[in-house]
């Protein structure tokens, strides 16, 4: 497991950068399967496929997640975000300000599932260039 790579893959996020697609290859290329950002508390849990993971604390957004979660508004964000119009922290604010409170990227599944506080979900396959 190179704890290495996750840790540089959240903090070149935090600190914009680094890109999705970027973040994908070197995970990928780390043998990582998924992984699991919290944004209400400020961590990512990265999964290897024999089990292990590793929890990586990074800054929370200040945006509170609304209540009501909007698929609509995750998925514009997500168009920002793919289009260079927005980098990650903007990205993070958009979404939570959506209802996202959470999202699980899986590189197998070559998709990141949105979700609010209810379980409400909004997922989106990779693009073709990401990974």
């Amino acid at each position: 497991m190179d704890i290495a790579v996750m840790e540089e893959c959240t903090r070149a996020s935090h600190e914009e950068r680094i890109t999705f697609g970027e973040v994908v290859g070197r995970l990928i290329g780390a043998g990582v399967e998924r992984y699991h950002a919290d944004l209400v508390r400020g961590e990512t849990t990265y999964f290897m496929p024999d089990g292990q993971s590793h929890r990586v604390i990074d800054k929370t957004v200040e945006t509170p997640p609304a209540d009501a979660f909007s698929a609509d508004g995750v998925l514009a964000a997500v168009r920002a975000i793919q289009a260079g119009k927005i980098k990650y922290l903007a990205f993070c604010c958009r979404i939570m300000e959506a209802g996202c409170v959470g999202y699980l990227v899986s590189m197998q599944g070559r998709r990141a599932v949105y979700y609010g506080r209810s379980g409400e979900t909004y997922v989106e396959p990779f693009p073709a260039s990401a990974g």
